[in-house]
């Protein structure tokens, strides 16, 4: 059995959805009613996202840029 390591970006959507996102693994997002519910929603599409990879002979991507912050910005203009 492998271990990965992946970011998860997750973000409340205009409609109070919490989106959750992995940006290594294209096509690799879900959503949840609240954080907690994206958060475990998303592990189970990385599981179905990795096996799809291996079921195609292709590899896990394990290097990615790794985001290392965001920051709110006010700009007048």
């Amino acid at each position: 059995m492998e271990t990965y390591r992946f970011q998860v970006i997750i973000e409340e959507d205009e409609d109070g959805l919490y989106v959750a996102d992995v940006p290594a693994l294209q096509g690799c997002h879900t959503q949840g009613g609240t954080f907690e519910e994206a958060l475990e929603s998303i592990k189970e599409v990385i599981l179905m996202c990795i096996r799809e990879l291996r079921e195609e002979g292709r590899a896990v991507p394990t290097q990615y840029p790794e985001v290392v912050g965001i920051k709110m910005l006010e700009v007048a203009v």
